[in-house]
């Protein structure tokens, strides 16, 4: 059976990061005994000498060396010396209840009784692979992201948590794009990687001639292919997309309407607003009232 691709993932859950714990984590000699991730847990080795295993595969992480664990592994994580392994643990897409979701604890093994909190396991689909130790595409912005997410993520104010999403979005996409798998010019022509690119990409701009030269086609040939697989031209297709997303972020947080403008990519809040009314017959703030 083949698996579902990362595109039907992004598709049907959104990224929208959560994050429910974090530490600098600065250590004598400790272990936290085995146990199984409801979400995910991204570990930095920042001094000292640690042994992580993971579903019985042992790692022995360097200092400067990233670790990311995924849901429903089963890990023992030991610090060998005195250590300082800032952590997060934090979910990547939405899904409903996540604040009832918690970090699991050790000897927690058997997740049946919170199975509508596990995370999606990225590994489980197909055109991406992520391993145990990350290699970051731009390893000094990550490092910069992931400590400023560790300092800031129990900051309730405002500003503070729209900051923690921005930085969590960044964080998130990193990941997922330095691991993307497209295997050569077929599969790109092929193009079932749009969508997830669209949906990794979802707040940048984005052109039919930069999606086309990816693909290695003209944009006229690029459009032509899009419409006849997907059945919506290039922009419709990215439109509805952030219209989906933006849908999301009002029944769901509180960010402001101008904030998720910018998450979801438009150009300002009157753009957004116009696009908005369009698709769905209402302006942001009155479809949002009616999901009180």
């Amino acid at each position: 059976m083949i698996p579902p691709s990362i595109t039907e993932l992004t598709a049907a859950k959104p990224i929208v990061p959560y994050f429910r714990q974090g530490d600098r984590a600065v250590r004598k000699p400790w272990r936290s005994p085995e146990r199984r991730l409801l979400d995910y847990c991204l570990i930095y080795v920042e001094k000292g000498k640690c042994r992580f295993t993971v579903d019985e595969q042992a790692y022995l992480p360097k200092a400067g060396d990233f670790c990311l664990v995924q849901p429903g592994s089963l890990v023992d994580l030991e610090g060998l010396t005195d250590t300082a392994t800032p952590f997060l643990h934090f979910d990547m897409f939405y899904q409903p209840g996540r604040e009832l979701s918690f970090p699991t604890r050790p000897g927690q093994i058997d997740l049946t009784p919170y199975l509508a909190y596990l995370q999606p396991r990225i590994n489980d689909y197909a055109g991406i692979h992520v391993p145990v130790l990350l290699k970051p595409g731009k390893p000094a912005r990550f490092l910069e992201i992931f400590l400023k997410l560790v300092d800031q993520w129990p900051l309730k104010d405002p500003s503070s948590q729209w900051m923690t999403q921005q930085l969590g979005t960044e964080l998130i996409v990193s990941i997922l794009t330095d691991h993307y798998q497209l295997h050569g010019r077929e599969e790109q022509r092929d193009l079932e990687w749009v969508p997830s690119y669209f949906s990794l990409h979802l707040r940048e701009p984005l052109s039919v001639g930069m999606l086309a030269e990816r693909a290695h086609l003209s944009p006229s040939w690029f459009s032509s292919e899009f419409k006849r697989r997907y059945g919506a031209s290039p922009h419709r297709y990215l439109l509805e997309m952030r219209i989906r997303h933006a849908q999301e972020l009002l029944r769901r947080t509180s960010f402001t309407q101008e904030d998720i403008a910018d998450f979801c990519g438009f150009s300002d809040i009157h753009h957004f607003s116009k696009a908005f009314r369009k698709k769905t017959g209402m302006t942001p703030g009155a479809w949002r009232s009616g999901q009180a």
